[in-house]
């Protein structure tokens, strides 16, 4: 991927001041097009989880990584044991292990860790070097392959017995392939399960279409590095001109991470994700995307269940990349989302926890059953998220007559 060719950094540069001139429009834009949706869809749901277990995990070059685990009760667990396992004990169960992408943290994965903790399963999150709560490292470490290694420290660890189901965002799903690379032994033995979501295994440009992404790598052609590089040494200002800039934020977040409305919170919420990310790390990662390729490292799967998971209107991402990495993968499975961006776990959470549950308990039934997933056929699916959409119907017809009853009262009044 060219370095000045990323949408987050589009929004990161936006906010800095490069979509100053537009940003009352900007701001009507997104209030007349989306607030009904956004205001029907917003819930009181809680976003943040609290981990049962929190661990810092050292790496070789002494980076410490942020590492939290969420534990099933043994009901919940028991129940997705039976059937699934050779002896029916959840201690046979594969443990999950979530990786992000790029400029996001393990705070992305909220909703899929509620979720499969409730299907009985353990998950293991990770914050990647340089975010999130994880130390930073040396600017030269800030590789696909590093990030490899550090996923196996990770495992290493935390999950040193017992199999697997790896599921990767974004540069998550990268770092799993740098996984498979350099330790194709580990994924043969251990990895029961792969989803890769909305990612890349090279071979491809990233981030190749859409209006803000195209602003995006216009405002880093003309700003880039030079800014970013300065701005890291003074993180006041960068957050004095991200609270002036919150409504350009949100927008440019939203259009850049989502293709359909979501709730208001949930923008607000991966934007602080996305911008909380160190500038200098933006920067520093920045290289690691010229001239990724890790396609022939996809066939290290090639046992494992594999879901490939992508949204049809991921702007960074879109869906030809997740075709080449089936291309590599014999039996993986490719669904496609209608109506979903980039950031799809948080834009599409009930759909993609429903597909993660089912692959990994068809994962520890293909591993107790010893089938050789290699001579599965592939599928691909094009589906759309149906109840999202018809929840997302009904509460703006709500939304529109609530509307409608306060005018007519006001009229009556007046």
């Amino acid at each position: 991927m060219s370095p000045r060719r990323n949408p987050v950094l589009g929004i990161a540069a936006a906010t800095l001041g490069v979509a100053a001139g537009v940003a009352a429009g900007i701001a009507a834009d997104r209030a007349g097009r989306h607030r009904a949706a956004m205001a029907a869809l917003e819930t009181p749901e809680l976003l943040d989880i609290v981990p049962d277990e929190e661990h810092v995990v050292l790496t070789a070059d002494g980076v410490a990584l942020h590492c939290e685990v969420d534990v099933p009760d043994a009901q919940a667990a028991a129940a997705a044991a039976e059937g699934a396992t050779r002896r029916g004990r959840p201690e046979e169960l594969p443990t999950v292990v979530l990786t992000h992408g790029y400029c996001l943290s393990l705070r992305c994965w909220v909703y899929q860790r509620r979720a499969l903790k409730a299907a009985g399963y353990r998950v293991v999150s990770w914050d990647q070097r340089g975010h999130g709560q994880s130390g930073r490292g040396g600017r030269d470490t800030y590789t696909i392959d590093r990030l490899g290694e550090d996923l196996r420290t990770v495992i290493d660890q935390l999950v040193p017995t017992g199999d697997l189901v790896l599921v990767g965002h974004s540069m998550g799903g990268m770092t799993m392939l740098a996984l498979g690379e350099r330790h194709p032994d580990l994924v043969l033995e251990r990895v029961a399960g792969a989803a890769f979501v909305a990612t890349s295994a090279g071979g491809l440009s990233l981030a190749n279409g859409g209006r803000v992404a195209t602003l995006g790598r216009h405002a880093l052609d003309r700003l880039g590095p030079p800014v970013l590089g300065p701005l890291s040494t003074r993180p006041e200002l960068f957050g004095r001109l991200r609270r002036v800039g919150r409504d350009v934020e949100d927008f440019l977040v939203e259009q850049n991470s989502f293709a359909s409305p979501v709730p208001r919170s949930v923008v607000r919420y991966t934007a602080d994700i996305l911008l909380g990310t160190p500038l200098d790390v933006i920067n520093d990662y920045l290289h690691s995307f010229d001239g990724f390729d890790k396609r022939p490292a996809l066939l290290e799967f090639r046992h494992a269940l594999t879901l490939v998971f992508n949204g049809r209107e991921d702007i960074l991402t879109p869906p030809s990349h997740s075709e080449l990495i089936v291309e590599g993968i014999p039996g993986a499975e490719h669904v496609v989302v209608n109506n979903a961006g980039h950031v799809i776990m948080l834009e599409h959470p009930d759909l993609l926890n429903a597909h993660l549950v089912q692959l990994i308990d068809q994962a520890a039934r293909a591993r107790a059953a010893r089938i050789d997933l290699s001579r599965q056929p592939r599928v691909r699916r094009v589906v759309t998220d149906v109840a999202k959409g018809r929840r997302q119907r009904r509460l703006e017809r709500e939304a529109e007559e609530l509307l409608r009853k306060r005018r007519g009262d006001a009229s009556r009044g007046a």
